[in-house]
């Protein structure tokens, strides 16, 4: 098996990101009425009463600018959601893949930024550790994005090592 890390959204990153957003947007925090809300600083589900935010989020943007690729037309930003205030990040020891009780789609992305492809994955946790294993055989992938099939919202980002 490829050795991988799961990356959630850098505590740097969710400092700036509780200021404006991607979009030059303010952080506009609320108090989550049901809970269920997939949190990208810490892979879990929002508690009813947590406060949290719906951010407009550039995952490939800021990988590139740490990392000087070029994604080009590949750069998106969409929602994602976060505590609203300070976050203790993942538990320790961290879910192995978070957020994999649901259709995904693993979106691969060349070192320079370019997308390679996507795949569907569906099956549950089993399905979803084969497919990130074969996907991350493949030397030509930098970094893997899993994404929400529904809205094609970010989750989280892995790598190898």
């Amino acid at each position: 098996m490829t050795h991988r890390t799961v990356h959630p959204i850098a505590p740097r990153v969710l400092r700036e990101l509780r200021t404006a957003d991607d979009a030059g947007r303010p952080a506009a925090p609320l108090t989550d009425p049901e809970g269920g809300a997939p949190l990208r600083c810490c892979l879990r589900h929002s508690a009813p009463g947590e406060r949290i935010a719906l951010v407009s989020y550039a995952p490939l943007r800021r990988w590139a600018a740490g990392t000087g690729a070029d994604p080009g037309a590949y750069d998106e930003q969409g929602p994602v959601y976060l505590h609203a205030g300070p976050c203790d990040g993942p538990a320790d020891p961290p879910a192995p893949l978070p957020f994999t009780n649901s259709h995904r789609v693993l979106r691969r992305y060349s070192a320079e930024g370019h997308i390679l492809g996507g795949r569907l994955v569906g099956g549950g946790p089993d399905a979803f550790e084969q497919a990130l294993t074969e996907t991350l055989d493949d030397p030509a992938v930098a970094l893997v994005h899993v994404r929400a099939v529904e809205y094609g919202c970010f989750l989280y980002e892995v790598r190898r090592g």
